[in-house]
């Protein structure tokens, strides 16, 4: 077994807080029914609250899939005291069509889909998808890396993703080295996003780092499933791998700033978001609770590779709800624009 996280060694640890509310703090509360997401009520996306243009302080890539003045496959958001920067990895086409992939998707939030990202709206119904990982840089320079996306020619994930990614390099560019990492957060264990966690001979790639990982991510491993041979394996072995169980704040400064998993089951047993609270404005990095943008415009529209539909769309729904309620920025792992703000 790896080692479990110790909450006690960590500031502000214990139950996810979100701009000071209480949030999700795990699959069974949220299964359960807990805390209630209103069906009815106005979520990010939908004709009540669409996305609003990239604004002021969002950084946003451009063709060559870098904002302006700055390096292809880099972005920057800030909030507070944070920055949070967007690595583009890869860039591909998924292998199954769009409508396939997300059936039962109406017309009318396929249109709204396509205002949002138009970029993924490739020719006879593909599915053009960014594959994108994000560092939280905080005072001094130490970093919270959210994913480590579709890694080497030979990772996982190169039966279907556009292997090898570019992560270090989109590292650099953005002057991160792998020893300021102190903390990898592991969204879920899907093959595109933990490709670059271990170096070929399987010693961890960001040698300082914690590796955080829900314990119902685990749990719900298959044995012999590729994550714990190319990954959780190794870093269990190397002492990297560290389990949560819930919300778990994993950074706090003093008058609230800080940084927080919060538990979004659905897309997979033990799936985790990170939300960023810089005071006057926070940062949600979704993972794979939103995987398009017709699941912005629409929150009940189910993806196909979804483990539990029914607690996906829940915690999409209850998610998405909060960030407009905090007016937060969304940072997004497969949409084409790295940061949506939300209203």
């Amino acid at each position: 077994m790896g080692r479990t996280y110790d909450e006690s060694a960590e500031p502000g640890t214990g139950a996810a807080v979100w701009g000071r509310r209480r949030v999700l703090r795990g699959a069974g509360a949220v299964a359960a029914g807990a805390v209630v997401a209103s069906a009815a009520g106005p979520v990010a996306g939908t004709a009540a609250a669409a996305p609003r243009p990239d604004a002021a302080g969002v950084g946003a890539e451009g063709a060559a899939g870098g904002p302006a003045g700055g390096p292809a496959g880099v972005a920057v958001c800030r909030a507070g005291r944070f920055e949070v920067v967007a690595l583009l990895d890869a860039h591909g086409t998924f292998p199954m069509p769009r409508e396939e992939a997300f059936p039962g998707a109406s017309a009318a939030a396929w249109a709204g889909a396509r205002r949002v990202d138009p970029r993924a709206f490739g020719p006879d119904g593909a599915w053009e998808l960014d594959f994108r990982c994000f560092a939280v840089r905080r005072p001094g320079g130490r970093v919270v890396l959210v994913d480590s996306g579709i890694g080497p020619a030979d990772s996982p994930a190169a039966s279907w993703a556009p292997v090898p990614g570019a992560l270090h390099a989109r590292l650099a560019a953005a002057g991160i080295a792998p020893d300021d990492v102190d903390t990898v957060v592991l969204s879920h264990l899907h093959e595109d996003h933990y490709g670059w966690s271990v170096t070929p001979d399987g010693a961890p790639a960001f040698p300082r780092a914690r590796y955080v990982v829900q314990a119902a991510e685990l749990a719900a491993l298959a044995p012999g499933d590729a994550a714990t041979t190319y990954a959780v394996a190794p870093l269990r072995r190397a002492g990297r791998l560290h389990v949560v169980d819930g919300g778990t704040r994993l950074v706090a400064h003093r008058g609230g700033d800080a940084v927080t998993l919060v538990p979004t089951p659905g897309h997979t047993p033990g799936h985790q978001s990170v939300v960023v609270d810089g005071g006057r404005r926070q940062i949600v990095i979704a993972g794979d609770v939103v995987v398009h943008a017709v699941q912005l415009v629409d929150p009940s529209v189910r993806y196909f590779f979804e483990e539990d539909p029914d607690l996906a769309r829940l915690s999409r729904r209850m998610l998405l709800e909060r960030a407009e309620e905090c007016h937060a920025v969304l940072a997004t792992a497969h949409l084409n624009r790295p940061f949506v703000p939300l209203r």
